[in-house]
Parts: C-alpha cells; structure tokens; sequence
C-alpha cells in the first residue's frame, strides 16, 4: 500500500522512523514535513514524506470504507 510513493521507494525502516516522526511531530507543529524528513533521514525531501503520508492516509480511508478487503490469515 504505502510502501513506495511515485519515485521513491521506502525501507522498512524509514517506514519505521516516519511513523515514530509522525508521532512526535504533530499536524500543528510548524515545518513538519521538512522535520518528518529530516527524522527519516535517506535523502527523503519534505515533498516525499508529505506525499507518502498522503498516500497512507488515502490507504486508511479505502480500507475504513470497505474498498480494501482485509486479507484473510490463516
């Protein structure tokens, strides 16, 4: 889902460090984009993160409306 925004692909651990930036850098927090950046550190730019953030927003709202199935575990 989330894991590669147009360009730009994301490691399992930059994923690791935008969602731990995401959490201390609030949507009130003034520069956040170029913060979460600097936080997930590999070059990322303030562009990327706020487009990979969109993008995993985008993936929330398809699964909460029914639109992503949920994979079935067994």
């Amino acid at each position: 889902m989330a894991s590669a925004s147009k360009g730009s692909q994301w490691s399992a651990k930059e994923n690791k460090l935008f969602e731990r930036a995401l959490a201390v850098y609030d949507k009130d927090t003034p520069d956040r984009w170029h913060k979460v950046a600097r936080a997930v550190g590999g070059g990322k730019t303030a562009e990327e993160v706020k487009r990979h953030y969109e993008i995993l927003v985008e993936d929330i709202r398809k699964i909460e409306s029914g639109r992503v199935a949920f994979p079935n575990y067994n």
